[in-house]
Parts: structure tokens; sequence; C-alpha cells
């Protein structure tokens, strides 16, 4: 046992006081000892409530024969920190959240790991930790959020988003609003949408990381039996010597790309899965998403993409009824996972309940994937939109730039209606390096929305978007505006093309005059503290379409 180091011998007699001197027994010390990564937290829904999912982890490593130790770990809210400066931070605290983990875990050399989490950082955060500690590890998440209510209709965290828009244009009162926010959000769990909190959960389902079973709600007992189970699974791991590495193989990530686009999951995945893969050794290759893009049928659209919630994907069978059809049809491989069985063994008895939350192979959205890669001289190493919550009438669009270098102006001009139907609105130096932190752009897409304009006015950004953004929102342009990108070099009224059935984005000026701006552009300084994290983040911090992750030479 790797505990061993610090439990057994002469030379441990401190070591196993300390342990004593918390209330541990010596016969604890000589079973398997469980780390317990807990990102229980006041500062949102998702992780108000993870002490009760921790609790019963901990009961189920005890019934299976192994002693829990629990830890913290930080855990931001994208929600609150949206549209002002800590948006800064939540994506790079996912490389904090990371080496957080590899140190407790590696300075107390835990034998196996239990990951507890929720929101949109932290669960690729650990997923990382998980590829790169490689010791014996499960991840549990707390759930979605159930369906909020408003005057009598079902209602969730993108209809609140979107009012604030009815009442800049009068369609609404702040007393209306008031009340809304009462209800949208009606307790904890992940936010009642297809965002990335929900995302990475149902995709960490799809890794094959997690017990079946990944759209139990956060107020269900199915949760809290899931997380004890998971206590307990985490034990035959152990015993078995099945470990992260064999099963986060290129399979594992090719269905997760499968099942992202069955699902139109949150832009933010493509980010996240290259980071994980990366700490696992593994390269992804844009191509075969691509590929995967053009091939893989998009079966559901929950909010913003479509009407429905999570809590009706998972009355429909959830993810495992999900895979279950796309195992069928011959779309996964059939990868190892935590329950130490392969895919088809997990997914052999689920089915579909409700056909029109999950559609039937031959009755899809789209035949291709709910989200779009797109390349051309604005995006040389591409950009992503997630095609899913795109209006058809947008999926191609050609029009005048209204350029931005930060977020604020960008959402002052749509509500001050200084930009018009047809506009491109560019909103740069909002990337990995130059945001720094590649703020989301939720703000700017649910004005567009709000003010009437998601039918004809499409915005291209470095930065990021919501799991909660919809309409023609083009993100991760690469290279980003502060490396030098093409992005940076836009003017206002030069005309740019979109087409996101082709996967092309184009800014129609000549090599000549761009070469004679690149020439002249000078990047701007740094927006981050001199020796700030955010200043060493951007330092280290590589581009959107290799996952943000830190340079390693």
């Amino acid at each position: 046992m790797r505990s061993h180091a610090t439990t057994r011998g002469l030379e441990r007699a401190t070591h196993r006081a300390l342990y004593y001197s918390m209330g541990f027994l010596p016969e604890e010390l000589d079973r398997p000892l469980v780390a317990i990564a807990n990102p229980q937290n006041e500062t949102m829904p998702g992780h108000i409530h993870l002490d009760i999912i921790a609790k019963a982890v901990r009961e189920g490593v005890l019934a299976a024969g192994g002693t829990p130790v629990e830890f913290g770990t930080i855990g931001l809210c994208d929600g609150i920190a949206q549209g002002n400066y800590g948006m800064h931070y939540p994506l790079a605290s996912r490389e904090l959240i990371c080496d957080s983990i590899e140190c407790m875990v590696n300075g107390h050399s835990y034998d196996a790991l239990v990951l507890v989490t929720e929101c949109d950082k932290i669960t690729p955060g650990m997923l990382m930790a998980a590829a790169r500690l490689n010791i014996p590890t499960i991840v549990v998440s707390g759930g979605p959020m159930s369906t909020g209510w408003y005057c009598g209709k079902e209602v969730g965290y993108t209809d609140l988003i979107e009012a604030q828009g009815l009442v800049q244009r009068g369609e609404m009162t702040m007393e209306q609003l008031a009340e809304f926010e009462q209800g949208a959000l009606p307790g904890c769990g992940a936010c009642n949408i297809m965002g990335t909190a929900n995302t990475m959960n149902f995709l960490t389902e799809a890794l094959g990381m997690c017990l079946p079973g990944s759209t139990a709600l956060a107020v269900s007992g199915r949760r809290i039996a899931l997380a004890k189970r998971t206590g307990m699974k985490v034990m035959e791991l152990y015993r078995k010597g099945i470990r992260p590495r064999d099963i986060l193989t290129e399979d594992a990530f090719r269905n997760a790309f499968v099942v992202d686009m069955a699902i139109g999951g949150s832009t933010n995945t493509l980010l996240h899965l290259p980071a994980i893969a990366n700490e696992a050794g593994i390269t992804i290759d844009m191509g075969m998403v691509r590929e995967i893009a053009a091939h893989a049928p998009n079966l559901v659209r929950i909010k913003p993409s479509g009407l429905h919630f999570p809590a009706d994907l998972d009355h429909a069978g959830g993810i495992t009824a999900l895979m279950s059809q796309l195992m069928e049809a011959g779309l996964l491989r059939d990868n190892l996972t935590v329950t130490s069985e392969n895919i088809s063994s997990n997914v052999k008895n689920a089915g579909v309940a409700d056909k029109t939350v999950i559609r039937p192979m031959d009755n899809p959205y789209t035949t291709t994937g709910g989200l779009a890669l797109l390349y051309g001289n604005l995006a040389p190493d591409g950009a992503v939109c997630k095609a899913a919550g795109v209006l058809p009438e947008m999926l191609k669009h050609r029009g005048p730039a209204r350029v931005f270098n930060q977020e604020e102006d960008a959402v002052k001009a749509i509500y001050e209606g200084e930009i018009q139907r047809g506009d491109v609105i560019v909103v740069r130096y909002e990337g990995p390096k130059g945001g720094p932190g590649m703020r989301e752009m939720l703000s700017p897409t649910a004005a567009i929305v709000g003010m009437g304009l998601s039918d004809s006015v499409a915005l291209v950004t470095d930065g990021r978007f919501s799991g909660a953004t919809r309409g023609a929102a083009i993100g991760h342009v690469s290279p980003e505006a502060a490396a030098g990108g093409t992005i940076g070099l836009v003017e206002e009224g030069d005309a740019i093309d979109i087409d996101i059935l082709s996967g092309k984005l184009t800014l129609e000026v000549d090599e000549a005059e761009l070469a004679r701006r690149k020439t002249a552009w000078t990047r701007p300084p740094s927006k981050a503290a001199p020796g700030s994290y955010l200043e060493r983040y951007s330092r280290l911090v590589t581009s959107a379409m290799t996952g943000a992750v830190f340079n390693r030479e």
C-alpha cells in the first residue's frame, strides 16, 4: 500500500501519532487510506450540499473495508463570477484544483481517491488530477438541479438570463424579474441547463470515470445511494488494481465526444477533454473531433438549445440510456469503466423511456453533432460553436465587424442600441492569455437574445461561452488576439463570413492588407496585476484549441 510510507515502520511513530491525535485507530491505519476530495462550499448551489454526498461516500468506503480521509479543494461559481472581473478566474482555477489534489494525495501517500465534484471547472480539474496521479480513482458529482417554476411554467437559468433583455426592452418589470429570480433556481445542484457543469458530469459517465446514473437529481435519494455505492466501488478498483489510465484511453475520449455531440454539450468541453487527455498522455486530434461531429447525430436538446431540462433527461433514462442507444448503433467503443466492467455491460439493461427527450437514431435533431469546429483565415487554428443552439437562418451569416477589446464595451453597445441587424460583434483580447483567463461571453450573448437580435447578429470571440449560451456565437478563436492572431487585426466594418455548416470562418480582407496591419500591431499591456496568479497564468497558458493547458517546456 502507498500509505505504508506514512503508517508502517519504526521511523513512522510520529506519523502514526499524528493520525491518533485526530482519533484514528491503529486498525484503521492497517486498511487502505482512501482520500475524499470534497470541494463543498457556500459559494454556489452545486457545492452547498456536497457534504451530504461526501458523507455517503465515507459510509461506502467504510462498508467496503477502507479508511476514508477527507480534504477540501477550492471551487468557483461561474454564475456569480459572470459578467464581472471575477470571470478571469474560473478557467484559471482548473489548474489550481488539479495541482492541489496532486499535492494532497502525493503528499500523504493515499492509496485510492474519490473525487466529489459538481461545477464547471472543478470536474475537469479533478479528472485531470485523476489522470495525473493514476491511483485507483472514481468520481461522483452532486447531480443536476431540479427544474424551476415561474407563473405556472417550467423555467431555468437560461430563461432568467434572457429575461434581463425583456426588462431592458420594457416587456417585463423589475418586480416581475424579482419574482422570476425566486423561482428559476429552486435548490441545490448543477444549474438546470446543459451548461458546462452538467455536460462535464454527464461526459464523466461517457469516459467511464463515474458509475452509471450521472443524471440522478441532486435532491434525490438515488444521488445519495450513488455516492455510497461509489465509496464501495473505489475499494473494488483498489483491490483489482484498476487505475484511471486503464480507463482514460483514446477510445474513452472518442466515446465522450460522441456523447457530447449527441447531447449538444457546452463548447467548454473543447477546452476540458483535451486537457484531461493531456494528463493521460493522449493528444486530442481536432480532426478526430470534426470527423465525430460529421457522423454523430444530435439526439438531445436541453435548455438553452431546446425546451427540455436535465430532469427530463433523467426521467427519459439518462446518459446510460442514451449510451445504450449509441452503443447499439455502433458509435461507441466498448471501453473499460470504473464499474470494472465495460460499457456494454453497464448499458445492457438501459432503455429510453421518453423518445421526445432522447430521440431515436432514425429521428435526430440533426444527423451531425451539436458542436461545430470552424477554420479559416480568422481562425487558422480553429474556433468552436454550439451548432445545436443556432437558429437555422444564422447557420450562414455575413456582416460588418463591430469590434470591441473587452466584453463590457460590447454589452454596453448592445443594450444601448448601437448594434444593428446583420452585424458581427467581435470581442477580442479575452482569450486564455489576453483575458487573462478566457472569460465567458454569456453577458453579450444573453444581451443579443434579450434585445431580439439572435436571428440577425453573430458574435465572434477569442474568449469562450457558457453552456447557457445560444445563438450564432463562435468562440475559442485561435490564435487569440494577445498571441498575435488575426482576430487582433480586425477593423470596424470589415466583412466577416460565417458558415457553420461548412465549418468556415473568413475575414474578407486580402493578405497584403493583413500583413500591413500585422506589422503595425503591438500587444496591449497585460490586464493582470504584476505577481498575481493571473499574471503567472497568462505566461504559462497555451492556446484554447490545445485545451488551455500550461506549457510544459
